[in-house]
């Protein structure tokens, strides 16, 4: 789908957000009017980056069974905040259980960045499922082992001058912390980036790349070439800095137009949903990893900060590098539920974009608050 702006984009959000902040406690309007209302069902698209802007965008692809719909009303928020938005962005609601997904630019790839430890952890949790691996295994992580970023683990690591640590405790720190040096090490517990693409393809799960790791992919997003000494201190941070801008500008650029951990929005909550009905991992298994995911302390103002009270989130973020006035890779993906226990699968992702913070925080939330206002009770 692509990407409609326009002048008066940034004022029609904020008036947008207000009105779905009145409407979340407004009565839901009767049935047959808003079933009245549903638009014609276009054909699906498949856009690939950069997302270019039209004169008349169609309404975002819906993937409909003969039976549900998706209401009218949601189908129109989700259009309007992805074309009043400023920067490149991806928004994907799946109903649980119904089949239904309301998607904006749903099909094309957008960089994942701490997304994806979420297949890490998944693909461990499968290994762990198989008798690969046992979940209290342990393993030492050395100065060697540490990566770049947010990495808590580095300090336990400088002190101790190796730090030794069960599995379970590394999937933790990396789905609630996004902890990278936790993350990286899990990832070569389960075999490697190859290891998560054979479980996401065995899950018949299209269109999410999984890159290199973290710090393959972090330098060559800033247009330098691994050392380990990266790792120590602000030493990425002063190397970046030494490159000249048109070095930096041209190693963004390639990265967003083919972003090697890019990842579908559609394509992500149809993974959430099935992680949800027990269809990734076993029963237990799901479980451990949704309860670990209600307890992450990343982006509490993204979509997390539009939830309405009653309803529960559990979720993974992501953050990419900013070039100023550029930002990249800015997510949230999780599962919002119901008070009655109905479930929906939820990502919002900006690709890129020169808004400030609140404006994309306020974007995140008005897409929670979209789906709790929309929301029909079985």
């Amino acid at each position: 789908m692509t990407l409609h702006k326009n002048r008066g984009g940034s004022a029609r959000l904020v008036l947008l957000i207000a009105a779905l902040s009145a409407c979340v406690s407004a009565p839901e309007p009767p049935r047959a009017q808003a079933a009245a209302a549903v638009p014609q069902k276009p054909q699906p698209t498949t856009n690939t980056w950069p997302i270019r802007p039209v004169a008349n965008p169609p309404l975002p692809y819906r993937d409909i069974d003969q039976n549900e719909a998706p209401p009218p009303a949601l189908v129109s928020v989700v259009r309007n905040l992805g074309q009043s938005f400023h920067g490149k962005v991806g928004i994907a609601v799946r109903r649980i259980g119904a089949d239904w997904t309301v998607a904006w630019n749903g099909t094309s790839l957008f960089p994942q960045q701490s997304v994806s430890k979420l297949w890490v952890s998944m693909t461990f949790l499968d290994a762990v499922d198989r008798g690969k691996l046992r979940i209290t295994d342990t393993t030492t992580i050395t100065r060697n082992d540490l990566t770049l970023f947010h990495q808590p683990t580095a300090a336990l690591v400088a002190k101790e001058g190796g730090w030794t640590t069960s599995y379970s405790d590394l999937m933790r720190r990396a789905m609630t912390q996004s902890d990278n040096t936790a993350n990286d090490t899990l990832l070569r517990a389960v075999g490697g980036p190859e290891a998560v693409r054979s479980y996401l393809a065995r899950r018949m799960i299209k269109d999410i790349r999984f890159g290199p790791g973290e710090r393959l992919l972090q330098s060559a997003t800033a247009g330098l070439d691994w050392r380990q000494d990266y790792s120590v201190g602000r030493n990425f941070y002063a190397a970046r800095n030494k490159l000249p801008m048109s070095v930096r500008v041209k190693a963004l650029d390639n990265y967003l137009a083919s972003p090697p951990d890019g990842a579908a929005p559609s394509s992500i909550v149809q993974a959430l949903a099935k992680l949800k009905e027990n269809q990734m991992l076993s029963p237990a298994s799901s479980r451990l990893l949704m309860s670990i995911m209600s307890e992450a302390k990343t982006g509490p103002q993204r979509i997390k900060g539009g939830v309405p009270p009653g309803w529960s989130y559990l979720h993974k973020t992501g953050t990419g590098q900013d070039l100023p006035p550029r930002s990249t890779g800015f997510n949230d993906i999780g599962i919002m539920t119901a008070p009655d226990g109905t479930s929906y699968a939820v990502a919002v992702m900006i690709g890129s974009t020169t808004v400030g913070i609140p404006e994309r925080w306020a974007l995140m939330q008005a897409v929670a608050k979209a789906v709790a206002a929309n929301h029909e009770p079985r």
